[in-house]
């Protein structure tokens, strides 16, 4: 097997060299057959390829053959070994980011490199694939020509319901990530706060053996889940809001700043509140800033 090759049906195949740049490569979000023939490519010809965990992704280059040795690149060693990356660049390398699934730079540290590279006047190329927010939306049934990612819903219930309000009122298919751990408590807060009869889809294991998307009633679907214990990952897509946004008073702003920041620094707290107010994130970590020199 060569160094810059990979194996599909038995057949391997030469990858073509890759000019300097960052890859980011999209990644199956479970099945393993929806890893694009670009994206192999790109894997095979690689210098120096970054990954979130260095042994889902040796699954991924064991099954199509891929002789390369990941580098672990996340969360917690990001600022260390960035750095190295950019390094790699300026050298003249190609550097491919991948994630443990879907798209890098969505809920990862991806975000940092790709805006470090850009700064620093590399081409930041993107390879697209598999993605649990397109796949949810596209078997949900509800509207798809106009949706908002909102990440990740807040851990603590009464954060996540300040979460749930301030985005109530927009009129577009809400796509979010949530622990199987929290789901049924969620599901609840969506009723209670956005309506019994709010349209809602989850998505469980999506490519996987196990899928699942049901879509029903913010109530229904909230009884359907209580009291079951519920593994896997999972996407939770909720219905166009029927009436205007509503504008997000003063008062409004401070108490979605003042709960978010019980449980993440003001940094987080002010991206978290952006996402949810469509302000800027400068202005309201300014305004957290203000909160915090008061309380001193």
């Amino acid at each position: 097997m060569g160094d810059h090759s990979y194996i599909i049906s038995g057949h391997e195949i030469s990858a073509p060299p890759l000019e300097p740049a960052l890859y980011l490569v999209s990644t199956p979000i479970g099945n393993l057959g929806d890893m694009t023939i670009r994206g192999l490519e790109t894997l095979a010809a690689c210098d120096v390829l970054a990954c979130e965990d260095t042994r889902i992704t040796r699954r991924l280059l064991d099954r199509y053959g891929i002789a390369q040795k990941p580098y672990a690149y996340h969360e917690h060693n990001a600022q260390k070994v960035g750095p190295k990356l950019i390094e790699q660049l300026s050298a003249g390398r190609s550097v491919a980011l991948v994630s443990d699934a879907g798209t890098p730079l969505v809920s990862d540290p991806g975000y940092r490199l790709g805006l470090e590279a850009r700064e620093a006047g590399f081409r930041v190329i993107p390879i697209p694939g598999a993605s649990a927010v397109l796949a949810g939306l596209a078997a949900s049934g509800l509207p798809s020509d106009d949706f908002r990612f909102v990440g990740f819903l807040p851990n603590k219930d009464g954060t996540r319901r300040n979460f749930l309000e301030a985005l109530s009122h927009v009129q577009s298919t809400l796509i979010a990530f949530e622990a199987p751990t929290r789901l049924a408590s969620s599901l609840k807060a969506i009723s209670d706060v956005m309506g019994q009869d709010r349209m809602i889809c989850v998505g469980r294991e999506l490519t996987k053996r196990f899928e699942t998307v049901l879509t029903m009633k913010a109530s229904e679907m909230s009884e359907h889940f209580e009291g079951e214990t519920i593994k896997g990952e999972i996407v939770i897509l909720i219905s166009p809001s029927q009436t205007a946004d509503a504008p997000t008073s003063d008062e409004d702003i401070d108490a979605i700043l003042k709960s978010l920041l019980q449980e993440m620094s003001a940094s987080k707290a002010a991206k978290e509140a952006a996402k949810m107010t469509g302000l800027q994130k400068s202005d309201l970590y300014v305004r957290l800033l203000n909160f915090k020199d008061n309380d001193g």
